[in-house]
């Protein structure tokens, strides 16, 4: 009797961002919940988290890990309630949160009483790299965003992908987040205020170095809301040569969408 292998999926509790989309709640701002493989991670609890995750039938006691890229509240502000739910309100010590040191400091987001409920903390810093269960991830390298941010590769039995997080855009960027399938948080449509983000124009740029061979686009903000991506991913797939897709909320993206892709 063949045993089926666990899939490794990505399930998007949110697509927004930054501060108008998640005040309106035009778009969900949960984060993701990776099941790779069975190994269960949250990443970036924003606004919504907790409930969005009960929605769609994500366990939180089943979590091996959190992963918190930056403190920003739109990553950031379930990240307490999160940790409960992880480990049911402190009583069972389980679980480790991934999150830079800033999280923990002046203006942390992780309160002291509850960073004692994990069974571990590890510190995200340049160049790092740990292991969640059956999972591997890094930290290539730091972003420029307005506080200490990180994304990330992630490697599991079956698949390697990429995730890159909020950060403004500079030159060894794409460099650091090679793989088949890259994940990049596109909150604007172009480049109309200086903010630390990635503009639809850098994503572009950036999947043409990469070449993966699929990319999802998410955490859009008000300009990426109001061109509607959802409807011109196909534009977007024809001027880079790869499939692009734009993250639904509630989206459940299975990785083995990506091995079918020539």
């Amino acid at each position: 009797m063949t045993v089926e292998k666990a899939k490794d999926t990505i399930t998007f509790l949110g697509t927004g961002g930054a501060r108008f989309t998640v005040a309106k709640q035009l778009l969900a701002t949960g984060g993701a919940w990776l099941n790779l493989g069975g190994t269960e991670i949250l990443m970036d609890p924003g606004p919504g988290s907790l409930v969005y995750a009960i929605k769609q039938g994500c366990d939180p006691t089943k979590l091996s890990g959190i992963i918190l890229s930056h403190k920003h509240l739109d990553h950031s502000v379930d990240i307490n309630v999160m940790i409960e739910a992880m480990t049911e309100g402190g009583w069972k010590q389980r679980g480790t949160v991934y999150a830079p040191a800033d999280a923990f400091k002046d203006g942390a987001v992780i309160l002291p009483y509850v960073s004692r409920y994990p069974e571990k903390i590890e510190l995200l810093a340049e160049g790092g790299e740990y292991i969640v269960g059956e999972v591997r991830f890094g930290t290539p390298v730091k972003h420029i965003h307005q506080v200490e941010t990180y994304g990330f590769t992630f490697q599991t039995a079956r698949h390697r992908f990429s995730w890159i997080t909020d950060t403004k855009l500079f030159d060894s960027l794409a460099g650091h987040y090679k793989a088949d399938l890259l994940v990049i948080n596109v909150l604007c449509y172009e480049h109309r205020i200086p903010v630390d983000h990635l503009s639809l124009t850098d994503a572009k740029q950036i999947i043409g170095e990469i070449k993966p061979r699929m990319a999802v686009l998410t955490h859009f903000g008000m300009p990426m809301w109001k061109v509607k991506p959802w409807e011109i991913e196909d534009r977007i797939s024809d001027e880079t040569g790869t499939k692009v897709v734009a993250a639904r909320d509630g989206m459940v993206f299975d990785l083995d969408d990506v091995d079918k892709l020539k």
